[in-house]
This record gives structure tokens, C-alpha cells and sequence, in this order.
């Protein structure tokens, strides 16, 4: 089944936040995971070209570095807005629960609850791919020093996503290195704050020790992804 997938990975540089489209190459129904706003005509564009009709933009959560694009896909194009259930937000059109799927086509994506960074983040599984948001990224995690960040949940968290095959394909919200994928083995072995089986005191410790300003956006971003990036 997967011949049939159209998958796309875009990126909006100034954020570093990457954007994944997936369509059915039969029914031309496509979803879009964590669009950015300044980025909506290029992805207006794209599913135009390629003759697609977006049902769904799915966030990983509620995003404090840049604003959804969620809110004018779905002024523009009808798409549904989805964030996970453990969210605060009132302007989805469906909030997601563990286990919880969405169609598109021939296709089934899965709602995976991966609190940690924030309350409400949710990672995504379809035949062997993994979205993970900012929960985990390649050869690192998300900060929890904010916006409901808790080492104990993100450590839970990631442990649940490592459940997955060792060649399952990661693909993260962001990368500051240059770097598109990863696999959950990989990760397993080499991630700098959980990799090598690290405890969890370990990892408590290095998760403690990160000291980071807080984003430069952090103040707009997130009331307005509270409202689904609708200006």
C-alpha cells in the first residue's frame, strides 16, 4: 500500500519546523502534519498541483515558536483542524485520543499521546513512520522547562515511542543540525539525553541541565495557536 502514498517534507527555515504532507495517490485525499503560517501558499500550491484534496491538518501540539497554519488552510480549502485530546484548545474541529485514527484514502494515521514537552503533544504512526513533534528529534528530545513540560511524562513518553520497531522511520517537528530522519534504533543507541538505555534518573539530570532562552516568538505563537493560527 505504501506505492500508493505521495509524501512530502517541507521545512519554513526561519523556525526550522518541518511540514509533512501525505496523500493517497488514488483518491487524491491528503493530509497535512504541522503547516506554518507564513508557509500556506506554497502549500496551497502544492496540493493544487498535485490534485489533492486536504481533509485534515493534524499539529503535534500547540506550538510556541511559530503559528499553525491550520486556521487559513481551513478557511481556504475546508480542511479540519486536529490536535490531541489532552489540549486546551477549543478551536478544533476534533481532538484526538490514544489510539484514535483518521482516514484519508486507502490510509490510516494513529494518534499516539506523548505528553512531556507539552500536556497535549501527540505523535502520529502510519505504516512504519513516526511524527513525533517536538516530543522526539533526532539525537535529542524537546525542552521541558515550559508551557507544561514534565521530564517524568517525557520520559514515559519516549519509552512509548521506543516500543515501535528499530526500523521504524522518525520524523520530527524540527531539526537545527540538517538532519530529515532518524529510526527509533537509532535513537535508541545515540540520542544524547535517553539514548543507551539511560535511566531515568539519568535522564532527569540531563534534561535538568539544559539551559535555553525561551523562544523568540513564544508570546505571539501561542495564543494564537490557541485559536488554530486564525488571524
Amino acid at each position: 500500500m505504501k506505492n500508493n502514498l505521495i509524501f512530502r517534507q517541507l521545512m519554513d527555515l526561519e523556525s526550522s519546523t518541518y511540514t509533512y504532507l501525505l496523500a493517497d495517490k488514488n483518491t487524491k485525499e491528503a493530509i497535512l502534519i504541522d503547516p506554518v503560517l507564513e508557509q500556506v501558499e506554497r502549500d496551497k500550491k502544492l496540493i493544487e498541483e498535485l490534485g489533492l484534496k486536504l481533509l485534515y491538518t493534524l499539529e503535534t501540539h500547540v506550538h510556541a515558536d511559530h503559528i499553525t497554519g491550520s486556521g487559513e488552510l481551513r478557511k481556504a480549502l475546508g480542511s479540519k483542524c486536529i490536535l490531541g485530546s489532552g489540549t486546551t484548545v477549543d478551536c478544533a474541529d476534533r481532538l484526538l485520543k490514544e489510539g484514535e485514527k483518521l482516514k484519508f484514502g486507502e490510509f490510516e494515521i494513529m494518534a499516539i499521546s506523548t505528553p512531556g514537552h507539552t500536556n497535549g503533544c501527540t505523535s502520529y504512526y502510519l505504516e512504519g513512520m513516526l511524527f513525533t513533534g517536538d516530543v522526539l528529534m533526532i539525537r535529542d528530545v524537546g525542552r521541558t522547562d515550559f508551557q507544561q513540560g514534565s521530564n517524568d511524562n517525557m520520559f514515559q513518553s519516549l519509552n512509548k515511542l521506543f516500543s515501535y520497531s528499530d526500523e521504524t522511520i522518525v520524523y520530527p517537528a524540527h531539526d537545527y543540525s540538517g538532519h530529515f530522519s532518524t529510526t527509533i534504533g537509532e535513537e535508541k543507541k545515540f540520542n544524547k539525553k535517553i539514548g543507551g538505555h539511560s535511566s531515568k534518573e539519568i535522564f532527569t539530570e540531563r534534561m535538568l541541565a539544559m539551559k535555553l532562552a525561551d523562544p523568540k516568538k513564544i508570546k505571539v505563537s501561542v495564543p494564537a495557536n490557541m485559536k488554530c493560527g486564525e488571524v
